[in-house]
């Protein structure tokens, strides 16, 4: 395959992927004073027993060498009204490390996984396993925290753009 061959792939596996819509999730963690995060769709379930997870993230982004250090990182699944947490979480702006956490109330486990309180819900996990794969490290994370705040609805990402999702309405 030429390299054109090889873009035009490229580009039509960007707009394909683009179809996919996704629940907004926004990946933390921290090592001492060091905190960090993401903004990711691509959160899956490994395993039901134990409870696991899995992150993919790009090596090289500012948050791989601490999550990679400190063996454990939060998922938080944003509500609609958290927006802004996802748009700070993606660099939007500038904002880098522990300036991300602003605006939205934070909490910490005991082993220092930074948490939402406002967010869909919230886990907590060791890495349990990492694959480098090409420039991505897919990351197995144990869960040993989970909390649950039902009751708005999801913050989406589709197209380019965040939107929600609305349960069809009763026939």
């Amino acid at each position: 395959m030429n390299q054109d061959q090889n873009q035009d792939l490229n580009q039509a596996f960007r707009q394909a992927m683009r179809q996919m819509a996704g629940g907004v999730c926004v990946i933390t963690a921290n090592d001492g004073e060091q905190r960090t995060g993401l903004t990711a769709t691509s959160v899956v379930s490994v395993s039901m027993d134990p409870p696991e997870l899995l992150i993919s993230v790009n090596r090289t982004s500012s948050t791989w060498p601490v999550l990679e250090k400190a063996g454990r990182f939060g998922i938080n699944v944003l509500s609609r009204a958290q927006q802004h947490v996802a748009e700070n979480f993606s660099g939007k702006g500038g904002l880098r490390g522990a300036q991300r956490y602003a605006d939205d109330g934070w909490t910490q486990t005991a082993e220092g996984v930074w948490l939402s309180r406002k967010a869909l819900a919230v886990f907590a996990c060791d890495v349990e396993k990492v694959v480098e794969h090409r420039q991505h490290a897919l990351i197995v994370g144990k869960v040993t925290f989970i909390g649950v705040l039902p009751g708005d609805s999801p913050l989406t990402y589709w197209q380019g753009q965040y939107g929600s999702f609305a349960p069809p309405a009763a026939p």
